[in-house]
């Protein structure tokens, strides 16, 4: 059974609110969850203090028991020291030019 720590979305149409879960990671977003290892709130601002509530030691043990965090829980962890921050890229793989289209920009900045 392979273990996440992730969000599952809870709160109104257009008024998001995120428990952090620790879940199996065949079970829906919403759905099943083991315990429930804080909340984010990203209604709130930035520097508001519960817009993300973490459960540190339950957090640690979960991790111990081989639970990985999505990438969005990783960032949070990050913040609050609990993990390694992850290495977070500006610009997706996806958006960079293909072979043929890098090819073509080489050729004409050559020429």
């Amino acid at each position: 059974m392979g273990l996440k720590i992730r969000l599952a979305r809870a709160g109104a149409k257009k008024r998001p609110y995120y428990h952090i879960v620790v879940a199996d990671s065949r079970s829906p977003r919403d759905g099943r969850f083991i315990e429930r290892l804080g909340s984010y709130d990203p209604m709130l601002p930035a520097e508001h203090a519960d817009r993300i509530r973490l459960r540190a030691e339950r957090i640690t043990h979960w991790i111990g028991q081989g639970a990985v965090a999505t990438d969005r829980v990783a960032r949070f962890l990050g913040h609050a020291g609990l993990a390694p921050m992850p290495a977070w890229r500006e610009q997706p793989v996806q958006s960079v030019p293909k072979k043929k289209a890098q090819e073509r920009a080489k050729a004409a900045a050559s020429a």
